[in-house]
């Protein structure tokens, strides 16, 4: 759409819930022109400019899922399907699952992990628009340790030299990000334990400096308690999982490490799958709701959180980021907190803060739903309208 308004029972701008009764917002080109009370931006409009209205309806931020894999299928080994199909058929089914994504009002992802520059290569169709597709944010291949964590990618990396040599290929291949596996995975079943470290504090301030040289954050995979804390006083972006888990099985949460990732402006990003609910099934309800209060407690104590659903792996659909949200929503988390997860805190942690908001000279980034998500969080799943960069990609 070159110029258009919308209007809606509520625009929500956010944060923290911030809404305009009876609004409207201006789209012109790819950008947000103007955002208001309805009657008055009816006034400022041309004549006869076209109009797309939602009485009953409200309008947000697209939404920003900050933790994918478009290079998974979500099957129930996904790892192995990527290992038997070659890139142009793994493209193919990438295109697939970034169209999905965006048709259930995701107008921005950011992808941790791929082979071959994949997502890359996906990511500038999209903004060729050869493509329909959301914004996305790649890694590239992640760094990982000899034999460790999504070794398969080709991200192994054993000393400083090679650490630095995989950061510079990955910037000069046009990531957006870098990744790094500060432990285990649990995909990766002859790897390291999923607790246990893969590179020391010195390897990880090695990959955040040489990132910086390139403008690049670094986000870090941890799920042990003592890689988070690694991962901290190296000074990465963003902690991915962050479920504190220990050597001995159980789960070592420190607050005084937790206030570290508070005051230096870590942004934490669970990665919770849609599929959450089933958990409890596969380790047992105990197991499940001690890994849901490490959550839990990090929420309590303002840590910074950013919503993810891992979409690819076992199980995690890339059209069920609502379900995903609904964690959020089981561990205590008001609506109008759970919104600002997946837009406006979103957009700060990844560093796109032309995006997240409804704001004049933003992105034209625009999700529009039947009802109100500040007091029905499932009113996400009823989308009306998808607008990316200006592009109205569903109605």
């Amino acid at each position: 759409m070159t110029e258009s308004l919308i209007t809606a029972s509520r625009v929500i701008i956010g944060p923290n819930g911030s809404f305009i009764p009876d609004g409207a917002v201006l789209v012109r080109g790819g950008r947000i022109a103007a955002v208001g009370p309805r009657g008055e931006l009816e006034r400022l409009a041309p004549t006869g400019l076209p109009t797309t209205a939602f009485p009953h309806g409200t309008l947000l931020p697209g939404l920003i899922d900050s933790h994918v894999h478009l290079i998974f299928d979500a099957s129930n080994d996904p790892l192995t399907a990527v290992q038997k199909t070659d890139d142009d058929a793994l493209l193919e089914g990438m295109a697939e699952r970034a169209q999905q994504l965006l048709h259930s009002g995701v107008t921005t992802v950011r992808d941790l992990g791929d082979r071959n520059g994949l997502v890359i290569r996906l990511r500038d169709a999209i903004n060729d628009t050869t493509l329909p597709g959301p914004r996305i944010l790649s890694s590239a291949t992640p760094l990982t340790s000899p034999g460790g964590h999504l070794y398969m990618f080709g991200g192994e990396v054993a000393d400083e030299d090679a650490i630095r040599d995989m950061v510079r290929r990955n910037a000069d291949r046009g990531a957006d990000v870098i990744k790094i596996m500060g432990t285990g995975g649990g995909m990766t079943k002859d790897g390291p334990a999923i607790w246990q470290n893969q590179f020391t504090e010195h390897q990880l301030r090695v990959t955040v400096e040489e990132a910086g040289r390139h403008g690049l954050p670094v986000a870090v995979h941890a799920h042990g308690t003592d890689g988070i804390e690694a991962a901290v006083n190296a000074g990465v972006a963003t902690i991915e999982h962050c479920t504190w888990m220990s050597e001995e099985g159980g789960f070592d949460l420190r607050e005084d490490l937790a206030e570290k990732i508070k005051t230096q402006g870590i942004s934490v990003c669970p990665a919770t799958s849609p599929n959450w609910r089933a958990l409890a099934e596969r380790v047992g309800h105990e197991r499940a709701e001690e890994m849901f209060s490490s959550m839990r407690w990090m929420a309590r104590l303002g840590i910074p959180m950013i919503a993810g659903t891992d979409a690819g792996v076992p199980r995690a659909a890339f059209d069920r980021i609502v379900s995903a949200l609904e964690f959020y929503q089981y561990l205590g988390l008001t609506n109008d907190k759970i919104i600002d997860m997946v837009t406006a805190d979103a957009a700060q942690a990844l560093g796109i803060t032309d995006t997240g908001r409804l704001a004049e000279g933003h992105r034209a980034d625009i999700l529009a739903v039947d009802g109100d998500p500040l007091t029905d969080l499932g009113a996400l799943r009823n989308a009306r309208l998808v607008v990316s960069e200006g592009r109205m990609v569903r109605r």
